[in-house]
């Protein structure tokens, strides 16, 4: 869907930089509210440059942090209601299991933030799910609500509904300047933009838009290994069912966390292609010999975005050895080294939360970065968010925690 390569002039109500998953329900709130609105995306669509793309993310309503976990209930409701207006699927439940020590307070936060979050102990957890175990001192929480929602579906729907609001978007265009006022002047690679407000969400490439504007967000640039991993013993055809996600937090082998996801992006890795779906109740009859063939590590290598895809071949990899001594302890029967390796980037803040605010000087200049690894399924939350502080409104929940000014000396000398 390449923009036209001709000039362009406009003025809109609203211009949002970075057509992500979270620029992307941004511009689609705006639209929704009756805003001209115009989406900017630097690089062609479809890309895998950045954060939002991929076949599947997890989405659950376990969560340690108390501010998600509020937030949750609406993004799911968000998330059907986005599948409605598109007449398309976006989210499979397959259920979640939350790993950790028994007692531990990020696991018992978890439990808090669920209605009915049942706990598991190894026995238990390896009657239901036989591909996972634990170990001494160690239990397993479920999330019924938790499963898989389909990025690269979802991204195109959320853009396919926003244009059909009448809103505007144009890809391969590289924002070049950002100039500050009560109209504001957007100017890409291919045009010059107008418009009384601006959203920033660009991703791994926000600290660089937001540097000219006199603010130095504590933004780092990840860049993540995502593996896929292969059964030691090749399933059966009548094996080819989803398992659950699953969740890993405080363990001796993931201090940071791990995750994983049943076998839907490479599913010759684990099972034909076609395979069919678990039906029912997850915990009433699991199959016999799930197994998440997808497993990640939450942390990665210090990156510049434009050079994500130039790491040399033979660079070590302590993440990938990471996840297989955590694949050794706690998924035996899948193969110690990923069949497949691919990378995404993480644009992660100090305290891993997101930032959503107003720049502190240009009140209508509105910043959404930071997702820290996290924030896919809470894309049409912040989208939200921030369509309602782009319009001066009362946003509809917190902000303190999402805040600028929780970071000291960003804002810089002036222009």
């Amino acid at each position: 869907m390449a923009a036209s390569r001709q000039p362009c002039q406009a003025t809109y109500d609203a211009i949002v930089i970075g057509a992500g998953i979270q620029g992307s329900f941004t511009a689609y709130r705006l639209a929704q509210r009756h805003r001209d609105t115009l989406l900017l995306e630097q690089f062609i669509l479809p890309h895998s440059r950045g954060s939002s793309h991929g076949q599947s993310r997890i989405t659950r309503s376990a969560y340690p942090q108390g501010h998600y976990a509020r937030m949750m209930p609406d993004s799911f409701h968000l998330w059907q209601q986005l599948e409605a207006e598109a007449s398309t699927s976006l989210y499979r439940r397959t259920g979640l299991v939350v790993l950790g020590p028994a007692g531990a307070p990020e696991l018992e936060d978890c439990r808090c933030s669920l209605d009915a979050g049942e706990v598991l102990d190894a026995t238990e957890l390896a009657q239901r799910f036989p591909g996972l175990q634990l170990h001494a001192g160690e239990v397993a929480m479920w999330d019924g609500t938790g499963g898989v929602l389909f990025a690269d579906r979802a991204l195109r729907a959320v853009q396919d509904v926003f244009r059909r609001h009448g809103g505007t978007l144009r890809d391969g265009e590289k924002v070049l300047r950002i100039e500050p006022g009560a109209v504001l002047t957007v100017t890409t690679t291919a045009g010059v933009y107008r418009a009384p407000r601006l959203i920033i969400t660009a991703g791994a490439w926000t600290g660089a838009l937001v540097a000219p504007l006199g603010l130095r967000l504590p933004l780092q640039p990840l860049r993540i290994n995502v593996c896929y991993w292969r059964e030691k013993e090749p399933g059966t055809p009548s094996a080819g069912r989803v398992g659950p996600c699953f969740m890993a937090l405080g363990l001796s082998q993931a201090p940071h966390g791990v995750f994983g996801l049943p076998a839907l992006e490479y599913p010759g890795l684990v099972k034909v292609s076609g395979a069919r779906r678990w039906q029912g109740d997850p915990l009433a009859s699991p199959p016999p010999n799930w197994l998440p063939p997808q497993v990640c590590y939450h942390h990665g290598s210090p990156t510049d975005p434009e050079e994500r895809d130039r790491a040399p071949p033979a660079a070590p990899h302590p993440d990938v050895a990471l996840l297989s001594s955590f694949i050794s302890s706690y998924l035996p029967r899948l193969e110690t080294q990923p069949a497949v390796v691919e990378t995404c980037l993480y644009t992660n803040t100090p305290d891993g939360d997101f930032i959503l605010d107003r720049h502190p000087k240009f009140s209508n200049i509105i910043i959404g970065a930071g997702f820290s690894g996290h924030g896919f399924k809470l894309a049409p939350v912040v989208g939200k968010l921030l369509c309602e502080l782009s319009l001066g409104e009362e946003p509809s929940h917190s902000m303190a925690p999402f805040a600028i000014a929780r970071f000291p000396g960003v804002l810089q000398a002036e222009l």
